[in-house]
C-alpha cells in the first residue's frame, strides 16, 4: 500500500512538473521573446532568490503595419518555483503555491522576428498584492506613448519622380 501511495505521489510530481513548462511552450515565438526578456532582466534582480517561470498570459496584443515590423504588448504572470534562481533545467522545478504571483507586461518593437534595440523595450513588474490599478493604465499609457515609428511618415513624405 505504501509503495503505491509513493508511486502515485512521484507520479503526481512529474505531471505538476511537466505543466510547469507547457504554458510557456504554446506560447507563439514572438511573445517568448518578451517573457524571456522579462525573465532575464528578474534573474539579475539581487533579491530573487527563486527561480521563476511563465504561467500565464493575461492579455497580448501584436500590431503589424508592414515591412516584417510588429509592435508587441504582452501582460503575463510569473509563478515561482521550488528551484533556486540560476537553475539551467526547470523540467523537475514544480511551482510553489506559497509565494505572491508576478505580474509582468511588457512591450517592445521586433523586425523580421528580432527584438529591436530602439525605442528601448519596456518591462515592468510587480509583485500581484502591490499592483494598483493606477499601474496598470501606466503601462499601458507607458507601451502606447513610446516612440514607435514604422517608417510610414518617410515613406508619405516621399516624392516619386
Amino acid at each position: 500500500m505504501a509503495a503505491a501511495l509513493l508511486w502515485l505521489l512521484a507520479a503526481g510530481t512529474l505531471l505538476v512538473s511537466a505543466g510547469a513548462n507547457e504554458a510557456y511552450d504554446l506560447l507563439h515565438e514572438t511573445y517568448k521573446k518578451g517573457v524571456d526578456l522579462t525573465l532575464e532582466q528578474l534573474n539579475s534582480h539581487v533579491g530573487i532568490n527563486h527561480h521563476f517561470l511563465f504561467f500565464k498570459s493575461l492579455s497580448k496584443s501584436d500590431i503589424q503595419p508592414g515591412f516584417d515590423v510588429a509592435y508587441i504588448y504582452h501582460n503575463f504572470v510569473l509563478k515561482a518555483t521550488k528551484c533556486s534562481k540560476g537553475t539551467v533545467d526547470t523540467s523537475n522545478c514544480p511551482f510553489r503555491n506559497d509565494r505572491p504571483l508576478i505580474d509582468c507586461a511588457v512591450c517592445y518593437k521586433t523586425y523580421n522576428g528580432v527584438v529591436e534595440a530602439t525605442p528601448k523595450p519596456y518591462i515592468h513588474c510587480i509583485h500581484r498584492p502591490a499592483l494598483t490599478e493606477v499601474m496598470k493604465t501606466a503601462r499601458i499609457n507607458h507601451c502606447n506613448e513610446m516612440g514607435y515609428s514604422s517608417g510610414a511618415p518617410t515613406l508619405l513624405a516621399s516624392i516619386g519622380a
